[in-house]
């Protein structure tokens, strides 16, 4: 196990487990708001959220509240756009390359 070196005060292996991208539960509510009623299977969700997810910056954190409550409203506009143009490029990419391969 990669952590089983370090010596845990206080703390556990398990609150490494919280961190993760900021950005991942915004680009599935993204896609959830953009492809309701669509005809999709979790494959190409994955497609899409890996295309999208790679075209924004990282934003590793522990806790989203956390992040909500360190952002002005402007942050999280400006978050919010990129999230919806990474979405939206990445929809037009995966839909490309299917067509493609057909």
């Amino acid at each position: 196990m990669l952590l089983s070196g370090f010596n845990f005060r206080g703390g556990s292996p398990s609150d490494i487990d919280s961190i993760h991208n900021y950005y991942e539960t915004l680009v599935l509510q993204e896609l959830q708001r953009v492809l309701v009623g669509k005809d999709v299977d979790g494959e190409y969700i994955a497609d899409v959220s890996c295309v999208a997810l790679n075209n924004l910056p990282p934003r590793y954190i522990r806790h989203d509240v956390d992040m909500m409550f360190y952002l002005s409203s402007g942050e999280r506009s400006e978050i919010n756009h990129k999230v919806t143009k990474a979405v939206s490029d990445a929809i037009a990419y995966v839909n490309e390359r299917t067509r493609q391969e057909d």
